[in-house]
């Protein structure tokens, strides 16, 4: 009877288990669902007709500049558009996630996140280089989201430590960075004043920038190499004394405890009245203070328990691929700026929470979306429709439009001298602006059109060189309408139309030496529009 009873509760608990399992999967795979359900309950509500599924041309150049940062090369878009597998979509959202070039366009969208395009500290500046290749790994090796934040706001990882870097000795800058990026709060306005539009006071606001007020940033220079390290005094504080207009010529105002924003004070043991912080010296350490306040935000900012962390990645990471955020602008979380689809938002955040801030499963399951999936034109002519009733039409960044030039002209940077100005770092830079300002803006400067259309470090993509597109359409013996065709899926990922084969054709067939010609055509669809975004 023992036996019997025994095997009925093994077999009750495997039962249970079973069930949780399928529970647990059936979750993971509704979740793309829940997002098309929700979204569709939306337009259904407001009498909106989305748009059509995206041609697989349309997904396929659009998939691999979210993914991986440049447009696909002729074979792979040959491949795609040729294969009749059902299933070929999800199959190449799993191979490009999959492939190192996610993790280091990753690393190109969340640099211009933490730092922006032009950060004002010279030191964030110069040391770029170094944090990419860290942020890099971290997404190459799968490091969880509220993991690479702690590192982030530590600092002791190296390559990690330029996020802090470039707050040196502005705690107010970090309290404004930190809150609107990691959190979506815009504290700014509660530097001077209480926030006018929101409940943050300027206590609010001095209580987070206690955390980095004792932030030091220590340099070491070997040779011509400077290094930085991010250490922390045992003691310092901020001081408050009262709103802007009410300022007087020597206030110096009351010590304010380090505070959670909207929670409690920090609780630290008192700090010695004895104590004294060590003198800095150049090529010597501060000791690790006895209790540390960055470390204490770390642990509170990547908490499953804080309000703000998971939603606001969740809102920026769908921000990133469907073009504005369930709150919108992203950074902006507040009582008067409310979410478009609530509870879509709560689950990516809750469902991202249990999936331990797993980003890149955050967007397999977003591109793996019928919205994610829709086509960029239709009905509603708004830059960025609210209920996202069609897919979001972008501008490629300096990193994306230069990686893709490469790729679709075959073109080998080489190490010639008057080669190395095409590095994105310099001319490409300079001319294509600020992407990712949170509210998904996009317009297009003289500076930039007049680059675009007239400069040779665009010009030379076009030039013919052994074994580039150029070459190859000189040096092919199919007809011209076939190579013709070629040019528009290398350069536009789709075929040509038939009258664009028509004027193409005319025109090359025109002049019985046509290299010149041949570089005028590939330089045309280079510097259309069409190029320039992403369909």
């Amino acid at each position: 009877m023992r036996r019997v009873r025994t095997l009925a509760i093994a077999t009750g608990i495997l039962a249970s288990l079973l069930c949780e399992l399928r529970q647990a999967r059936a979750a993971e795979d509704t979740v793309r669902q829940f997002i098309d359900t929700e979204l569709k309950a939306g337009w259904q509500k407001k009498g909106i007709t989305p748009a059509p599924r995206s041609p697989d041309a349309e997904f396929l150049r659009r998939v691999y500049l979210d993914l991986v940062g440049t447009v696909p090369t002729y074979d792979e878009t040959v491949a795609f558009l040729s294969d009749k597998e059902p299933k070929k979509r999800e199959k190449l959202i799993d191979k490009l996630l999959a492939e190192p070039r996610f993790a280091r366009h990753q690393a190109d969208v969340w640099d211009l996140v933490l730092f922006g395009r032009h950060p004002g500290n010279i030191d964030a500046t110069r040391k770029r280089d170094g944090f990419k290749v860290w942020l890099t790994k971290q997404f190459a090796d799968g490091v969880a989201y509220d993991q690479l934040v702690r590192e982030l706001l530590q600092g002791e990882q190296p390559g990690s430590e330029l996020f802090q870097v470039q707050f040196r000795n502005q705690p107010e800058e970090a309290t404004i960075a930190v809150s609107r990026i990691f959190l979506g709060t815009q504290l700014g306005c509660a530097k001077c004043h209480d926030h006018p539009y929101d409940k943050w006071t300027q206590k609010d606001f001095y209580g987070m920038a206690g955390f980095f007020v004792r932030i030091v940033v220590e340099e070491a220079t070997a040779g011509n190499v400077k290094t930085y390290t991010i250490a922390e005094k045992a003691s310092g504080e901020v001081l408050f004394s009262g709103a802007a207009k009410d300022q007087q010529p020597g206030k110096k105002g009351e010590p304010v405890k380090p505070r959670f924003l909207g929670g409690t004070d920090l609780a630290e043991p008192p700090t010695p009245k004895d104590v004294k912080e060590p003198a800095p010296k150049a090529g010597t350490k501060l000791p690790k203070p006895p209790f540390s306040r960055k470390q204490k935000l770390a642990d509170w900012v990547t908490s499953t328990d804080n309000p703000f962390f998971a939603k606001a990645v969740a809102n920026r990471v769908w921000a990133q691929f469907m073009g504005r955020g369930i709150v919108h602008p992203i950074d902006d979380f507040q009582s008067e700026n409310v979410p478009s689809h609530p509870a879509l938002l709560t689950a990516l955040a809750e469902r991202l929470t249990a999936k331990k801030f797993d980003l890149k499963w955050l967007i397999r399951e977003i591109v793996n979306s019928e919205a994610y999936q829709l086509a960029g034109s239709g009905a509603v002519t708004d830059a960025l429709p609210k209920s996202f009733e069609r897919a979001r039409v972008r501008p490629l960044i300096a990193e994306e439009i230069v990686l893709s030039l490469r790729t679709a002209t075959a073109f080998d940077l080489g190490s010639k001298p008057d080669e190395k100005s095409l590095n994105p770092d310099d001319y490409f830079l300079r001319h294509f602006g600020e992407p990712t300002n949170g509210q998904g803006d996009f317009q297009g400067s003289l500076s930039e059109h007049l680059f675009w259309n007239n400069a040779e470090q665009v010009r030379v993509f076009a030039r013919r060189k052994k074994g580039n597109l150029t070459d190859q359409l000189l040096t092919s013996t199919d007809p011209w309408e076939k190579r013709v065709d070629r040019l528009f899926l290398t350069l536009l990922n789709r075929p040509a139309k038939p009258n664009e084969i028509a004027k193409f054709v005319e025109f090359l067939k025109s002049d019985p030496k046509p290299d010149a010609r041949v570089e005028d055509a590939v330089w045309v669809l280079l510097t259309s529009s069409e190029f320039r975004f992403n369909h």
